[in-house]
């Protein structure tokens, strides 16, 4: 219309520059419209996509079993949430949609282009075939390089996490040389991975960017022949090259995608290990749901290994009856902690039975078990967030009086009031430093506010001193009146109050009675007594 009418002074539009260039204003206009509304739509759905892919994989990764997590390291945990995630919201947000719009684009330029001259169009997709088996070739290798990018930067983050997290340690035996040259190290092998991946795309990309443009310049050389020949105009000429113009940018973008579509890929593949993964401690359908719990607990010939052919309980049974406490003792490393993890089904045993009020605990559902067990363990962690927030992590609902209470009973409202803000303090990463006592006593009212029917105490005292531990008990001694509790602990005047006594040994239980009954045998639990008391003879001649 412009060059061959308006400029020409030929057919319908003979003169009338203006009429046209108007009328490319106003498609151009057309066009911008369109993108600003296609561009607004992208950014709500670019929001959306992440929020729905990061909620998806944290779920997922919540309702997994404890053994998964021991299996894998924060670091690479993180990198599956955030930028696996981020990888998947970048095609199906900015690749997909782009996609099929070029797609679109592609198929109607060249429908134009054959309408116009169907063999200058052959002549233009001359080098498509070559395109597409560069293509083929390519796209593997970027898949595998992709894949070994990621598996360099999880790496990289789980040092990071280790020596954050572990920056007491680390400050502590002096290793920050050592720490910076483990994170050089896998710093190196990321460099290189990524300098690997970066060579391969830079390199076939802009060779597929050179065929595809390299039909232009044929258009160019035989359009100009057409045109020395009077079989085409300048006009429609200009007009080829231009909608090839159209062209090169949807055709360039198919090109870029195929790097998009190999790190998309290897990320979704990652996402789904995680979503297509089978708890080890799964809940049955039709599972019993516990109103209330009477706390009758009865461990039958239970044995278990955290790996195949190495157990770590042997045959073990025990019985404990709704309100007693069960002391469980022995060295390091006998099976005490994984007897009591097993009882609040964080993992499931191999062989034997766990019955809590007559049922099976791979009966019952995993929530009405849970809410009905308190765990006060020597591993305390504590979250981001308030000292109040912290202790009604078992109750977000309760009530700031519950939570008062929870606190006096565990001996901690004391200390709770010296801080800077009281019970508003904020504690956790980057805020108020609690020590480990403080802590501990802050997981005992948890425990307390949780008020559950069993309760299970796994080296409750083993972080305080002798005069915090003594206020500890006390609250312990009014914290297991009325509840089935099992405690375990190697100071043995912890468990002055326990009905009865287990005691065990590389996984099995050697001894069982009251401590008057296992006193009069000349047996490992005698021999414990004997070693704690000269332990606590020895400290009280120190401090003489």
């Amino acid at each position: 219309m412009l060059f061959d009418q308006a400029l020409a002074g030929n057919g319908a539009f003979a003169g009338r520059i203006g009429l046209v260039i108007v009328i490319i204003l106003a498609f151009r206009t057309l066009s911008l419209l369109f993108g600003i509304l296609f561009g607004t739509i992208i950014a709500k759905l670019a929001a959306k996509v992440a929020f729905d892919l990061k909620a998806a994989v944290f779920t997922s990764l919540q309702r997994l079993s404890l053994d998964f997590f021991m299996r894998r390291q924060t670091g690479q945990l993180m990198t599956r949430v955030n930028n696996d995630a981020q990888e998947l919201q970048y095609f199906f947000v900015d690749g997909l949609s782009y996609f099929i719009v070029n797609a679109m684009n592609i198929i109607g330029i060249i429908a134009v282009l054959l309408w116009m001259d169907w063999r200058l169009t052959l002549i233009c997709l001359l080098p498509m075939p070559l395109v597409f088996w560069l293509v083929r070739t390519a796209f593997p290798k970027l898949w595998r390089l992709s894949w070994r990018r990621h598996r360099k930067v999880s790496a990289l983050n789980s040092i990071i996490s280790d020596s954050v997290r572990g920056s007491r340690v680390v400050k502590a035996f002096g290793k920050e040389q050592v720490e910076i040259g483990r994170f050089q190290q896998a710093n190196d092998a990321f460099s290189g991975a990524e300098q690997r991946f970066n060579k391969w795309s830079g390199t076939v990309f802009p060779i597929l960017n050179f065929l595809t443009q390299a039909g232009g310049i044929l258009i160019w050389a035989f359009g100009g022949w057409y045109v020395m020949q009077g079989r085409m105009s300048f006009g429609s000429v200009l007009t080829f090259v231009n909608y090839m113009m159209m062209l090169y940018g949807p055709i360039q973008f198919m090109n870029n995608i195929i790097g998009w579509w190999s790190n998309c890929m290897a990320a979704a593949q990652r996402i789904f290990e995680i979503q297509d993964a089978v708890p080890s401690v799964a809940e049955r359908p039709g599972a019993v749901s516990l109103v209330t719990m009477k706390g009758d607990i009865e461990i039958d010939n239970v044995s278990f290994g955290y790996e195949p052919n190495k157990p770590i309980l042997k045959q073990v049974s025990l019985r404990a009856r709704p309100g007693q406490m069960i002391g469980v003792v022995g060295h390091s490393g006998a099976g005490k902690s994984t007897l009591v993890n097993l009882v609040s089904r964080l993992y499931d045993v191999t062989a034997g039975e766990i019955r809590i009020d007559g049922v099976n605990v791979k009966e019952l559902s995993v929530a009405s078990l849970r809410r009905h067990i308190g765990i006060v363990s020597q591993d305390i962690y504590v979250f981001t967030g308030t000292i109040a927030e912290n202790i009604a992590y078992a109750d977000p609902d309760c009530q700031m009086e519950d939570i008062l209470h929870a606190a006096k009973i565990a001996n901690a409202h004391d200390f709770i009031q010296k801080l800077p803000d009281g019970y508003d303090t904020e504690i956790g990463s980057g805020g108020y430093s609690l020590s480990g006592g403080e802590k501990q006593r802050l997981s005992i009212a948890r425990a307390v506010l949780h008020n559950p029917k069993v309760l299970i105490l796994d080296e409750a005292t083993a972080s305080l001193d002798t005069e915090t531990e003594l206020q500890i008990q006390e609250a312990l001694d009014s914290l297991v009146k009325g509840r089935t509790t099992i405690a375990i602990a190697h100071r043995l005047s912890t468990l002055r109050q326990a009905d009865y006594l287990v005691v065990m040994d590389k996984g099995a239980v050697v001894e069982a009675g009251t401590h008057d009954q296992l006193m009069a045998r000349e047996g490992i639990y005698r021999e414990l007594v004997r070693k704690h008391d000269e332990a606590l003879k020895m400290k009280g001649e120190i401090i003489a």
